[in-house]
């Protein structure tokens, strides 16, 4: 996947408890990873504005901006988007909303060369979310949809070398697909700044009001009831 040197972009992601943010001017970037959750909301725009003037750019100068659609943190999600796209409307740029587990795969090519990653985050509630990816030399392919289950239920596409990525490992590793390897990654900003071009090029940017994070579950939390049977599940012998 090549860089075009002429973008210029920010790029963040909410979706798990780390917040990521970072500027692309050229070849050249800035960064911040720092506490995600509740704190984002409060940190993400200062933060973003920093980067944007050490990089020495304006909202205005910029070819778009990337986010984190999703799958993950449902208030995380919805800080990404809803910042994105106050911030492209107000500067009138497009956006370009990336999922979360393309950016996981990303990252795990980039960190630890994977070409065929099958994609996890914790989905809390007892569930994973999770999606395969292979590499062809200059993106990635889907290679099925998106989806959210238990852990036992996640099986990766036929085939040798497929890494299991993301930051499920904690929670669910013993009840994960054995026999593969495994590298802890999360969705950055960095890896949505690798993907950009290819997905500006294919004409995935959208105008701001367009812009729509990718929940995969619409249930946000266990009832009473759910929470305390699952509870029990892991107590018993």
């Amino acid at each position: 996947m090549t860089h075009s040197p002429a973008l210029k972009l920010l790029a963040f992601d909410t979706s798990t408890d780390v917040l990521s943010i970072a500027v692309a001017h050229g070849d050249q970037r800035w960064r911040h990873t720092g506490p995600g959750g509740a704190q984002a909301s409060a940190t993400l725009i200062p933060t973003a504005q920093t980067l944007l003037a050490q990089a020495g750019l304006t909202l205005a100068e910029l070819d778009a901006i990337v986010f984190g659609r999703g799958p993950g943190s449902f208030t995380g999600l919805r800080t990404a988007c809803a910042v994105a796209q106050g911030l492209a409307f107000g500067a009138g740029i497009p956006v370009l909303p990336v999922d979360t587990l393309l950016a996981v795969a990303e990252e795990a090519r980039a960190r630890h060369g994977a070409t065929r990653v099958l994609a996890l985050l914790d989905a809390r509630m007892d569930e994973v979310y999770h999606a395969a990816y292979a590499w062809d030399g200059k993106r990635w392919q889907p290679e099925g949809e998106l989806a959210v289950d238990k852990p036992e239920a996640v099986t990766p596409p036929p085939g040798p070398n497929w890494v299991l990525a993301g930051n499920a490992f904690a929670a669910y590793g013993e009840r994960l697909p054995a026999g593969l390897a495994r590298v802890e990654v999360l969705p950055t900003a960095e890896a949505l700044l690798r993907l950009a071009p290819a997905l500006l090029a294919a004409g995935e940017a959208v105008p701001a009001a367009q812009a729509m994070p990718r929940y995969i579950r619409d249930k946000v939390a266990q009832t009473t009831e759910e929470r305390a049977a699952l509870k029990a599940a892991r107590t018993t012998p």
